[in-house]
């Protein structure tokens, strides 16, 4: 699957794990917009179109679930980067697509494929 001209959006709050995962998708040819927290991820969604998202899960204590539920409700697809795999997710949720740090791009295109397939139906 190629990302050519797919827009991401970033849910990120460490800057070296946000720029590395900037750097992959930006090399598959994606667009990607990097947020480090909800309220600005919030701005950027006013004024930009997605296509998916990557949502870190834990953000400097907070959870990432609200935009989670927003993007939903949007339909736009994402996943869920974490450290902790999906047993934490609420219960909502909890079928989400989730890739667990530390990640590759092998890893990401098979996340964004499972998100295409799930939008197709």
């Amino acid at each position: 699957m190629s990302l050519n001209g797919k827009h991401i959006l970033v849910l990120e709050d460490e800057p070296i794990i946000a720029f590395a995962l900037e750097d992959m998708l930006i090399e598959e040819g994606a667009t990607v917009s990097v947020f480090s927290s909800i309220e600005q991820a919030r701005e950027g969604r006013a004024n930009e179109t997605f296509d998916y998202a990557i949502l870190d899960v834990n953000l400097h204590g907070s959870k990432s679930y609200p935009l989670a539920h927003e993007l939903k409700a949007d339909d736009i697809p994402f996943a869920f980067a974490t450290g902790y795999g999906d047993a934490e997710h609420p219960k909502e949720l909890a079928h989400s697509v989730t890739i667990t740090k530390p990640y590759s791009i092998v890893q990401i295109r098979a996340a964004i494929e499972s998100l295409e397939s799930a939008s197709d139906r």
